[in-house]
């Protein structure tokens, strides 16, 4: 294996919560008492567009919540959407440890809505972390479309097989792999710790 130059960090799921997955959205039926089917429906209509950065969040709304009238406004929903990014600690300090080591360049692969990316980015206390946030939103694509990882390698200027992709679901990590990066499946922050001392020849402090 070659010696590893470039790390890339999913988001949602490795530095913190979901932002607007599944889960969440469960919570906002349940908040706002809206039509799960019809919610999920309209959600599944208009989310790549969104998470690919071709339309913004009022638009996304606008189709996916308020197409009809409702009790809540447009600013209480979105500031419920915000309110469920909730940061690991626990990995941010690794990434925080790795930044500050020399030799490696540290960039996250996310698929995100730009509106969300740019809360989380904030929120999670990561822009002085990273060298460049490599997002759906502003790569035009998602994973696991494997022109997602060829856009972000070529912005990166890093070669797959001097890279490293930590992602938490198997399905985003296939594409990276079948281009040659070397993968680790995230599972939790000791689990992390443990893999990248393997992969980095590099002790790294635990909580």
């Amino acid at each position: 294996m070659k010696e590893i130059r470039h790390i890339f960090f999913d988001i949602g799921g490795v530095l913190g919560s979901n932002g607007w997955d599944h889960e969440q959205r469960e919570r906002a039926v349940a908040r706002f008492k809206l039509s799960s089917e019809d919610f999920e429906w309209r959600h599944k209509e208009v989310v790549a567009e969104w998470e690919e950065g071709r339309i913004t969040i009022d638009e996304y709304l606008e189709i996916a919540v308020f197409h009809t009238p409702r009790t809540f406004t447009r600013d209480e929903f979105i500031q419920f959407m915000y309110a469920q990014s909730v940061p690991d600690e626990a990995t941010i300090a690794i990434a925080r440890h790795l930044s500050r080591q020399s030799g490696y360049t540290l960039m996250t692969l996310n698929n995100e809505a730009e509106e969300l990316n740019n809360h989380r980015i904030e929120k999670f206390g990561i822009s002085q972390i990273f060298d460049a946030f490599l997002s759906s939103c502003w790569l035009g694509v998602r994973k696991p479309i494997r022109r997602f990882y060829t856009r972000g390698l070529g912005i990166a200027q890093a070669e797959a097989a001097t890279s490293l992709f930590i992602d938490d679901r198997p399905q985003n990590l296939i594409s990276a792999g079948a281009l040659g990066m070397n993968l680790i499946q995230f599972k939790s922050a000791a689990q992390l710790r443990s893999d990248l001392e393997r992969f980095l020849n590099l002790e790294i402090p635990g909580a």
